[in-house]
């Protein structure tokens, strides 16, 4: 171990003076080699042994253990200040520490005591190993035998080792209420159910389709994530008439995670819940584009009153949060999240604060969208966005990390959390998944629709997360990425994650599921933050597909070819979302452990 200061409150001003000349409270070094190597001792006290020698008792500055040396009277030496307070320097042992029993919590301090400039060095234990710093991840952790070795040296090395067992938990009074998740809905490109996403996730295929219909037939990119299925027929036909496609989509999500948390079929009533004490937290971006291109063709087509009435209700973007509050009779409140594609995300994490700090204690929260329509895709195609590359060969056309890749492959869909207040879940004895541990939110300020290279943006969002999450760096055990698969994009993102984990880069699983499915825009939070749960939850990590070879210049653990196990040094999860216009939104999800 090593230590350094800027500390300046002991005067350093070597010169050197025979033995007979030094008296207590000197502080000296016996060579030069001392001197260099800035090993001192303060003289505690001074004894004739001989006519020609003197006994001198000396202790480390910063405390530790006393050595006698006999000294000639006329041997030089080098005294750095005198009249220290000998009083004031403790005699100190540092105890052994190989019978002790370690737990995570713990500390242990190390000072370089014969320094005295030196500061001390706090190691902190976490996953079993111990860190010099749990944010930064800049050094190498080290073993409980290190420690142990440290200790058995320390008096003879000059140190001052010291270990501190991690304080007693006490029960909160008060303050936020942990969040955990209870119920996942999913409506995606692998089909209606979460099921049907997981398995297509673990299996490594994807949902991505070449367009069909007229009005696709001239547009340069024709292939997209769509849902396999029309959701209008798993609904009732009168209110499905009422209800744009994402709505629909959020519906569906929305009734399979209320009913796989336990609730009952129908909504709050017939759950025994309080229908305020509830709310929907929905993200979009336009929710469904095409109504209102519709209305507009049917307007210069055929006049006014072909225009159905339905048309702004069932335009706007909060039209699938309404309809979730509507069709299970949730009165709490109901609000909608636009934020570029960072919006299904950053809905779940207003949901989590609005349920810590008491306004709700059930919340739906994530995202839906459908805007595979001509003038989106066409909009994309305009901005060299969207990959060229089609499904012939059987690979995904969207291939996130890969040397390949060359743009994003719109998508649709919907992904809901049941997310409950941790003390009303265990109450009504409800499985949990996980919890859904903190949020980060920040802004690139940078481009309309470019990110930020250097992903100083997207890093901010990152910490904030693991900070809100009450964690450290170090308790990352996973990354769900964003990952579109556009080369700007996907590089930034890159340095964002090597710069906030540091040396663990290469140690931490991501995946990145646009391969999969396409980008969901505004619902791809909501999806992924479904697959982020499930991974923490069963333990896997699905893997990347698309790309046949990852870019050397992303560097990170990119899980690629099959699912793999989830590490055990770590219980955190990250879900990161990004948007045109610089939305940065992260989710922190934590594994139940024991």
């Amino acid at each position: 171990m090593s230590n350094s200061s800027e500390n300046s409150e002991v005067p350093i001003n070597p010169h050197t003076v025979s033995v007979a000349e030094v008296i207590p409270g000197d502080l000296v070094a016996l060579s030069a080699e001392d001197v260099e190597r800035q090993r001192w001792y303060v003289v505690t006290h001074t004894l004739p042994e001989s006519p020609e020698t003197i006994r001198m008792s000396l202790r480390p500055p910063l405390g530790g253990v006393d050595r006698d040396e006999v000294l000639g009277r006329e041997r030089t030496v080098t005294v750095a200040c005198h009249r220290l307070d000998v009083a004031a320097v403790p005699r100190l042992s540092s105890p052994p520490l190989d019978d002790v029993e370690f737990r995570d919590g713990d500390r242990v301090s190390s000072v370089r005591a014969v320094d005295p400039r030196a500061v001390e060095v706090t190691y902190v234990r976490r996953w079993g190993v111990w860190h010099r710093d749990l944010d930064t991840c800049a050094e190498e952790p080290v073993a409980d035998a290190d420690v142990r070795w440290w200790a058995r040296g320390a008096d003879r090395e000059g140190y001052v080792v010291r270990h501190h067992p991690r304080p007693a938990r006490e029960a909160a009074a008060g303050g936020p209420r942990r969040v955990v998740v209870t119920g996942l809905g999913a409506v995606t490109p692998l089909g209606v159910g979460v099921e049907a996403l997981w398995r297509g996730l673990l299996d490594g295929r994807h949902g991505i389709r070449e367009l069909e219909g007229d009005e696709f037939e001239e547009l340069p990119v024709r292939v997209a994530g769509t849902v396999p299925v029309d959701p209008g027929e798993l609904l009732p036909r009168a209110a499905a008439r009422r209800m744009n496609r994402a709505a629909q989509f959020a519906v569906l999500a929305a009734r399979e995670a209320w009913g796989d948390a336990g609730f009952t079929d129908g909504g709050t009533r017939e759950s025994g819940l309080d229908p305020e004490r509830v709310g929907v937290s929905l993200g979009a971006i336009l929710g469904d584009a095409s109504i209102l291109v519709g209305g507009d063709r049917k307007l210069r087509e055929k006049g006014p009153r072909a225009v159905s009435p339905l048309t702004t209700p069932m335009t706007v973007p909060s039209q699938a949060a309404s309809q979730v509050s509507l069709d299970l009779h949730i009165t709490g409140e109901a609000r909608t999240v636009t934020s570029a594609c960072a919006s299904g995300t950053e809905a779940i994490g207003q949901a989590i604060d609005r349920i810590r700090y008491g306004r709700v204690d059930v919340a739906l929260a994530g995202g839906a969208e459908a805007v595979v329509t001509p003038a989106i895709m066409a909009s994309f195609a305009s901005m060299r966005a969207l990959s060229q590359a089609g499904p012939e060969d059987g690979r995904s056309p969207s291939r996130p990390f890969a040397k390949d890749r060359g743009g994003f492959v719109n998508g649709e869909g919907a992904g809901l959390l049941v997310l409950e207040a941790e003390e009303h879940a265990l109450a009504r004895g409800a499985r949990i998944y996980c919890e859904a541990a903190g949020w980060g939110l920040s802004a690139d300020a940078h481009h309309m629709a470019a990110p930020d290279p250097t992903g100083s943006g997207v890093a901010l969002a990152l910490r904030r997360a693991v900070r809100d999450a009450g964690a450290h760096l170090v308790d990352v055990v996973h990354v769900n990425a964003h990952a579109t698969a556009t080369v700007e994009g996907d590089l930034a993102e890159a340095v964002a994650l090597r710069a906030v984990l540091g040396n663990r880069n290469l140690s931490v699983p991501v995946t990145a599921l646009k391969g999969h499915l396409g980008h969901l825009q505004g619902a791809a939070g909501g999806v992924e933050a479904v697959a982020a749960v499930l991974t923490l939850h069963h333990g896997v990590v699905p893997p990347t597909v698309g790309g046949a070879e990852m870019d050397d210049a992303v560097e990170l653990d990119v899980v690629t070819g099959a699912p793999r196990e989830l590490p055990a040094d770590g219980d955190l999860a990250l879900s990161n979302s990004f948007g045109f216009g610089g939305h940065n939104a992260v989710l922190a999800l934590r594994r139940r452990l024991g």
